[in-house]
């Protein structure tokens, strides 16, 4: 995916043939960077959610604030932690936010694959697209009953990581490779690849290994 070509990219989806996400009781709600139940562990360091993830990725030279938004027991309230040092976000983070989203949609894949491999491929081929009324380009917004308008950057990387992972066919994934990105940091520290081993064990062996 063309993360440059993904932001101008503006496109219709029709309710009926998509799999809508938006609260995350509802029956896609999991595909959500706000779901609960998908935590994951990097570099030793437990994680409640995909969103604390990303939203903590925004700060590799503030680790207290990192930390922060770690420490928050739901994902909104991490995201909400971090609003007010958004001055200090990554100087190229436009540029790096697709690329990190996506290693963290990986993440969340690989360290809960039985859960969210299965979610995935119960979407079949709808298109996949979070419903938001706020943001147009991570989802898309809702303009009538049946028709949303957006970049839906988020659900687009979710159909790219449902196709990685039909043709795993059953396979888990064991290790996600760091993103080629300058100041990749964890609380100090540089981000180690992540293994599913980190947060269980994998029964399939399997040597694929993501290249993001």
């Amino acid at each position: 995916m063309d993360r440059n070509a993904l932001g101008a990219d503006i496109r219709e989806y029709d309710r009926r043939n998509s799999a809508v996400f938006r609260k995350t009781t509802e029956k896609w709600g999991g595909l959500s960077n706000m779901a609960a139940g998908f935590p994951v562990v990097v570099n030793g360091i437990h994680i409640r959610s995909c969103e604390a993830l990303y939203q903590a990725c925004r700060f590799p030279h503030l680790p207290s604030v990192q930390e922060q938004i770690i420490l928050q027991t739901s994902p909104m309230t991490a995201k909400m932690v971090g609003k007010p040092y958004r001055v200090d976000t990554r100087k190229d983070w436009m540029r790096v936010r697709i690329i990190i989203m996506k290693w963290c949609l990986r993440v969340k894949l690989v360290q809960n694959w039985n859960e969210f491999e299965k979610l995935l491929l119960e979407t079949g081929d709808l298109q996949i697209v979070e419903s938001s009324n706020k943001d147009a380009f991570w989802g898309a917004k809702p303009v009538d009953d049946n028709s949303l308008v957006g970049v839906n950057a988020l659900g687009r990387l979710l159909m790219e990581l449902r196709n990685f992972v039909i043709h795993a066919n059953g396979k888990p994934i064991e290790h996600v490779l760091n993103p080629k990105i300058d100041d990749f940091l964890i609380l100090g520290e540089p981000i180690k690849p992540v293994n599913a081993f980190d947060v269980r064990t994998i029964t399939k062996p399997q040597l694929n290994i993501f290249d993001v």
